[in-house]
């Protein structure tokens, strides 16, 4: 291959990829009609299949389907057999279709609420023909389109391979594409489904639910720090008590509460500006001008402005941060100081109608307040994040062992304030999603451009990780605030090549028991939002960019209550410490035993929860952790059926054996094993990990290189892998004792119930 046509190839795809239909079109043409390059020819008249039947240009690409099917490969023929036929049907019903246009249409019949906080943002009127954005990825039919392309690198490789028995088709192709030829496929396709000409407003939703829950995580948030600042400051005049020629500062034995609650309340107000400062220093970030944002997506430039006229806010402040990870927060007091960060890599890998919805979302943050709350949460983790940091990168510094470890424990407790601290925000930050996402289909008309966009920041979040080989720290201290999780993009932004996003979200919608597993997640599950947006699109009458299966999964009921035997034994502790109160009041009216002197002080309900809590776990021990036999173990190939089974619980332990490479950070900001990650040949999964004391080799020894993971794959809300084993090629093994943790555990907790049970 001459060396300019690898990097034009390369070129055509990425524009092609991106929805750049034109520029893949040049790119391509001169590929495509060379006689010196089979392969990459071949390749190139595929994009144009796709290019030219995005733009319109269906005669052009029925001519080349007709060429490919006279190809030598027998699973380019199918493909091309397949196009042909889609845009044949296509081309029938294109004599009487008109291009889709991008316009908006006002509301009727809206009512604005009496009061402003329920003022209706309506969408904007429908542009004029200088307004329209000049966009070929705007330009869809609804019906069939052909299936996606085969890469490059891939299709050398399957020159000489047969073609595929039949499958199940993925929903999340238009035509029947199935799963071993979706393997194949280096660029997604999308659907490209409609957005709404007209539409009627949504029934309004209630918000007391927000309202209450934003007022909740704020006492919450003032409860940890005080609690927090209380402690720190008994430990101080403990230690200086102890310590000779020192005495303990008197003023540091006043209550905080109200001198917290004043000050909590000040920072709030001037947290625009605070965020500000600390953003810029931290993360580089500055201003984004009005004009710029309009080379990206007019759309988004028109929804701002007219959102702000109707509401009567001054447009948003603009910011934007220079990481390529996709992501965009909002933060202020007011809607007048209100903040909108984008970062440069949401820009380039959202098309100009995703970039515009993914605005709305943030504008509705700022109408439903709950910016200001979470503004405040984000002021107070971002310095404790940094301060974690530079503790991790100063005991990275220090050689002698003697030193690190303080170091290393003062790292991983500032870690855990800085957890204890975003985990008062996880309700709020799970529910206001819901209603930014409903706001943001109302401005615009178009809730498939959501669930678009929402899909390709999980790709793109996932590249990043891939990318850096390990989270970046911008990731997860502004994860809270963002709209997907870094977590959720590990597995749902790499599986997109294996299983369709149908299959994969499947556990999200159809799960009975799957709310039960976010309660420590930061966001909503992604198949609950996107099946509500297909709700949104379903009543304006609609395609969805997605379609779901409705019928809902079975799941055994003992399973369920097994998954949990540890959290039930706490109110069955309960219940026991009743019973055992109830026999000691008839044992000293009866006058036969007198243990007055026992529960007098009710203490003994502690060790009866306790008690309650270790025969739970060990109850749950045996299945949570059974036997990895090797003719039973499961490899690579089968990680996407693992992730596609609906009614799957992270009880239903599956022994796994998965060769990849161990991602995640290095050093003493990893030493708890938070961001430990396997990248497979299906996509990335989360490890959890156990450090045990005496290992001659640590976790993080590991970090980039080939390993093999046994252990238990668990399906959750974030699907991962609980580690039995990490072995390298050369031989060096990592246990990790899950097992062994979860038995002491119970037995720890058992024995400490039982002497608050006996003492008192």
């Amino acid at each position: 291959m001459p060396s300019h046509a690898k990097p034009s190839l390369e070129a055509g795809l990425v524009a092609l990829k991106q929805g750049n239909y034109q520029t893949a079109i040049a790119q391509l043409e001169p590929i495509a009609s060379s006689q010196n390059n089979g392969t990459a020819s071949l390749q190139a008249k595929v994009g144009l299949v796709m290019a030219y039947a995005r733009t319109g240009e269906v005669a052009n690409a029925i001519a080349i389907s007709q060429n490919l099917i006279e190809s030598n490969n027998p699973q380019v023929q199918e493909w091309a057999t397949r196009a042909l036929e889609h845009l044949t049907k296509r081309k029938k019903s294109d004599r009487e279709s008109k291009k889709v246009e991008t316009g908006f249409i006002p509301f009727e019949n809206s009512t604005p609420d009496s009061t402003p906080d329920s003022t209706p943002i309506t969408p904007p009127e429908t542009p004029t023909s200088e307004e329209k954005p000049n966009d070929d990825r705007v330009i869809e039919t609804k019906s069939d389109d052909i299936p996606p392309m085969v890469p490059l690198a891939r299709l050398k490789a399957t020159l000489a391979t047969p073609p595929p028995p039949p499958a199940t088709p993925l929903s999340g192709f238009m035509g029947s594409v199935t799963r071993t030829q979706a393997k194949l496929f280096g660029v997604i396709y999308w659907r490209q489904a409609q957005r709404a000409r007209a539409w009627q407003p949504l029934r309004k939703p209630k918000l007391i639910p927000l309202r209450l829950l934003s007022a909740g995580t704020f006492i919450a948030l003032f409860w940890v720090i005080r609690e927090i600042l209380k402690l720190a400051l008994g430990f101080i005049n403990q230690t200086l008590v102890k310590l000779p020629y020192l005495e303990p500062i008197q003023v540091l034995y006043h209550d905080p509460t109200q001198l917290l609650l004043i000050a909590l309340v000040i920072l709030m107000g001037v947290s625009p500006w605070l965020v500000d400062l600390l953003l810029a220093n931290l993360y580089g970030q500055r201003e984004f001008p009005k004009d710029v944002l309009n080379t990206h997506s007019r759309e988004a430039v028109r929804v701002l402005q007219r959102c702000s006229q109707q509401r009567h806010w001054p447009l948003p402040k603009l910011r934007i941060l220079p990481t390529a990870a996709p992501i965009i927060l909002t933060y202020g007091s007011l809607p007048r100081n209100a903040r909108i960060v984008v970062s440069q890599g949401l820009l380039e890998q959202l098309a100009d109608d995703e970039i515009a919805i993914i605005y709305a979302t943030q504008l509705g943050h700022i109408a439903h307040w709950d910016f200001a709350v979470m503004s405040l949460l984000l002021l107070v983790t971002l310095p404790t994040y940094k301060l974690y940091q530079q503790v991790s990168e100063l005991g990275d510094k220090i050689s002698a062992k003697i030193w690190r470890w303080p170091v290393t424990i003062l790292a991983s407790l500032i870690y855990g304030i800085w957890c204890l601290l975003t985990g008062t925000a996880l309700w709020l930050s799970r529910l206001r999603l819901y209603y930014s996402d409903r706001v943001a289909a109302e401005i615009t008309g178009n809730p498939n451009a959501l669930i678009r966009a929402l899909l390709k920041i999980a790709i793109g979040i996932a590249a990043d990780i891939q990318k850096q080989e390990q989270t970046s720290w911008q990731l997860e201290s502004l994860n809270l605030l963002t709209p997907v999780s870094y977590q959720q993009s590990l597995s749902l932004g790499t599986i997109a090549s294996n299983l369709s996003f149908e299959s994969f979200l499947k556990w999200d919608t159809a799960n009975p028991y799957r709310r039960w597993f976010t309660i420590n997640n930061s966001h909503p599950l992604m198949g609950d939002r996107i099946e509500r947006l297909c709700q949104i699109a379903r009543h304006w009458h609609l395609d969805t960019e997605l379609h779901f299966d409705s019928v809902p999964s079975k799941v055994k009921r003992q399973s369920f209550l097994l998954q949990v035997a540890p959290w039930l034994g706490i109110p069955l502790g309960v219940l026991f410490a009743a019973f055992v109160w109830l026999t000691w009041q008839l044992a000293f009216t009866l006058k036969f035993l007198n243990l007055k002197w026992i529960y007098e002080d009710w203490s003994f309900i502690t060790g009866c929860l306790l008690i309650g809590f270790s025969i739970g776990t060990v109850m749950r021990i045996n299945s949570f952790f059974p036997d990895i036999k090797p003719a039973t173990v499961q490899t690579d190939d089968s990680l996407p059926n693992l992730l596609a089974d609906p009614s799957a619980l992270p009880i239903d332990s599956v022994s796994v054996r998965l060769v990849g490479k161990l991602l995640g950070r290095q050093g003493t900001s990893n030493t708890l094993a938070q961001d430990l990650i396997l990248q497979s040949s299906a996509g990335l999964v989360k490890l959890h990990h156990i450090s045990w004391l005496g290992q001659s080799v640590n976790h993080q020894d590991l970090i980039g290189r080939q390993i093999i993971v046994t252990g238990w794959f668990r399906r959750g809300a974030t699907p991962w892998i609980d580690i039995q084993t990490l072995e390298t090629q050369s031989g060096k093994t990592i246990h990790s004792p899950h097992p062994i943790w979860s038995t002491f555990l119970a037995v720890a907790a058992q024995a400490w119930g039982a002497y608050v049970f006996l003492t008192g």
